[in-house]
């Protein structure tokens, strides 16, 4: 009965030691944006204006967002023309780079599709002050403000669970009478280490303003 107490504190430690860890390396800079509408988990969103330093990956969904996010995290890590560090921000976002119609219900993405993985750069930076990336992969981009429909939740991001709340959100767009203008975008705010019921994942789509 003694060892079982024993196993059962060490677990209870590991658990609260991942729970504080996964809170404090989610405590980053992330987009502002205000909450024009909401309706359940479903939020429609304005975006000032930012930076991001994208890279356009091949391959699968989940292949593309982890050699993006690799390409990406080198660059804000030093990896520029004056090896300068960038502040990590949150979330990293993946589009898929083509034009497809927003009239089906979900959207699939084949394989060998291309896709842009972005990070958005800290706003204390402009297009002057930022490093110039060293790989010619890394494009330094200026977006606009932005209106965006978002749905919210947690958990393991698995295709599954993203076209499942892609419909959700496509369903209140078009019961709202709004116009989508482009594919979903994908947004994780989380380490990969963070537990599933702290993760914040999204699923965006802009929206004609």
């Amino acid at each position: 009965m003694k060892i079982y107490w024993i196993i059962l504190a060490a677990v209870g430690a590991v658990f609260l030691g991942a729970v504080i860890w996964s809170a404090v390396a989610s405590n980053v800079e992330t987009p502002d944006y205000e909450v024009l509408s909401k309706s359940g988990d479903i939020e429609i969103r304005h975006y000032v204006p930012t930076i991001v330093a994208q890279v356009t990956v091949e391959g699968d969904r989940a292949e593309a967002i982890n050699r993006g996010f690799g390409i990406i995290a080198a660059y804000i890590f030093g990896s520029n023309l004056t090896s300068d560090e960038v502040a990590m921000t949150a979330p990293v976002t993946q589009q898929s780079s083509e034009n497809i119609a927003m009239t089906a219900p979900v959207i699939q993405q084949s394989e060998g599709a291309a896709w842009n993985v972005r990070f958005v750069m800290p706003a204390e930076y402009s297009m002057e002050t930022l490093p110039k990336p060293a790989n010619p992969e890394v494009k330094l981009i200026e977006v606009p403000a932005k209106r965006f429909a978002a749905i919210r939740f947690s958990g393991f991001a698995g295709q599954n669970s993203l076209d499942q709340h892609t419909a959700q959100l496509q369903g209140h767009i078009a019961e709202q009478g709004l116009v989508a203008l482009r594919a979903p975008e994908y947004a994780f705010y989380n380490a990969p280490w963070t537990l599933p019921f702290m993760r914040r994942n999204e699923v965006m789509i802009e929206l004609e303003t």
